[in-house]
C-alpha cells in the first residue's frame, strides 16, 4: 500500500491519548495496517503504534524474525493489536535499550515490566490474548505507551545512558542500528 511519513517527538498527536476504533471504523483497517506494516519494515522497525504515522486509533503492529535495529533480540509473531488492554503479571522488572522511530538517532535505557499478559482484537476481528515477557513483553508496552501519548524517553530513570547512539556507543563496532 504505502509508506507513510512518522512523526517525530514534538508532535501534538504523539501526546494525545489515542481513540479506540469504532464499529464504524473496522472497514478502513485493513489499508491502515497494512501502511503501517509497509511503513514499520521500511523504517527498519520492531513495532509501529497508528498515532506515530498521524492516526489516532488504539492500533498497534509488531513482530519479527530477525532485527537488524536489535540483533540479540528473539523473533517475535507479527501481531496486529486493535484496542488492546494489558496488565503486569508480578512487579519484576528490566531495564534494556530502547529505541523509536519517531525519536530518531537516540537511544535510552528503559525498565520495563519482565511479564505481561496483552489482549485485543487481531484484523480478523477475533479477540485474542497472550501472556509474554522480556523483550516480546518490552515491545508491547513501547507500542501500547504511543496509544497513551507516551513516548520512551518518558521513562527513563538515569539521564546518563540516554543520549544520541554515536555519542552512547563512541566504537562503532558496539553501536546498534541506528534509526
Amino acid at each position: 500500500m504505502a509508506v507513510r511519513p512518522i512523526l517525530r517527538m514534538g508532535h501534538s498527536l504523539l501526546r494525545a491519548v489515542a481513540k479506540p476504533v469504532t464499529e464504524d471504523q473496522w472497514a478502513a483497517l485493513p489499508t491502515l495496517v497494512e501502511d503501517m506494516l509497509d511503513t514499520m519494515r521500511a523504517a527498519r522497525g520492531v513495532g509501529l503504534a497508528a498515532p506515530q504515522i498521524g492516526v489516532d486509533w488504539r492500533v498497534v503492529v509488531f513482530g519479527f524474525e530477525r532485527s537488524e535495529r536489535y540483533p540479540d533480540a528473539p523473533p517475535i509473531p507479527l501481531t496486529i493489536l486493535v484496542n488492546p488492554v494489558w496488565s503486569f503479571l508480578g512487579s519484576e522488572e528490566e531495564e534494556g535499550w530502547e529505541g523509536c522511530l519517531s525519536v530518531p538517532g537516540l537511544r535510552g535505557w528503559v525498565p520495563r515490566a519482565v511479564h505481561l499478559r496483552y489482549a485485543g482484537w487481531g484484523l480478523d476481528r477475533v479477540f485474542f490474548e497472550r501472556e509474554v515477557e522480556g523483550f516480546h513483553a518490552r515491545v508491547v508496552q513501547h507500542e501500547c505507551d504511543h496509544l497513551d501519548g507516551v513516548l520512551y524517553p518518558a521513562r527513563v530513570r538515569d539521564f546518563s545512558r540516554f543520549g544520541f547512539i554515536e555519542e552512547l556507543f563512541p566504537d562503532p563496532d558496539q553501536r546498534p542500528e541506528s534509526d
